[in-house]
């Protein structure tokens, strides 16, 4: 086993409950893109407990690597080698057929451009009534759901102008865009959230 693999606590709190909503999602055999891989914790851990599911790890061509040592660890026979994905890039090369899309905690570290360009992405590769699972923190009509999540926000926004919690409207205004219908907004653990989008 390698020491001193990168670790997160967030995963670590969040993954038990992000996986009890994922098995009622991902029911079917099937290959899932993880954007925004990170760490790796959370595709050892969804991968380890959902054997008919293939794992296809992605992230920045900058942090690509970073989940290698979790997912060397681990031994699992359905995780894929990670990729780089870089979602301003058009064509997303180098992927396997995909049948559902996770990412957590991504849409408010990425620009708003590159928030575009991931629900463009995912409609393109989702099959019609593939399933996109997006976890993090959103607004509500440029409403807050917690103090906590307004100073997350604004904490954001100081270190990068770029970055920032999403709002709901804008979002949901993205998939009707790109042919992705919301269809579940689970409330989750620490003022998060689980949204289900459906691809038409």
């Amino acid at each position: 086993m390698q020491k001193d693999k990168p670790f997160s606590q967030a995963c670590e709190n969040n993954k038990a409950p992000i996986l009890e909503k994922l098995t009622e999602l991902f029911k079917q055999p099937g290959t899932i893109l993880e954007i925004g891989t990170g760490t790796g914790q959370h595709a050892v851990h969804f991968a380890s407990h959902l054997p008919h599911l293939v794992w296809q790890p992605s992230d920045h061509p900058q942090n690509a690597q970073l989940a290698r040592a979790w997912i060397d660890d681990s031994e699992l026979g359905n995780i894929y080698s990670p990729i780089a994905l870089n979602v301003l890039e058009g064509n997303w090369s180098g992927l396997p057929a995909i049948d559902g899309v996770f990412s957590a905690n991504t849409a408010h570290i990425m620009a708003w451009q590159e928030v575009e360009a991931m629900f463009h992405g995912v409609s393109r590769i989702l099959p019609v009534n593939g399933l996109f699972c997006l976890y993090g923190p959103f607004s509500y009509g440029s409403r807050h759901t917690s103090e906590s999540n307004s100073r997350f926000d604004l904490s954001l926004r100081t270190q990068a102008p770029h970055m920032g919690i999403r709002d709901m409207e804008d979002l949901v205004a993205l998939g009707a865009e790109t042919g992705l219908a919301l269809e579940d907004d689970f409330e989750m653990p620490a003022n998060n959230r689980l949204l289900v989008w459906r691809k038409s």
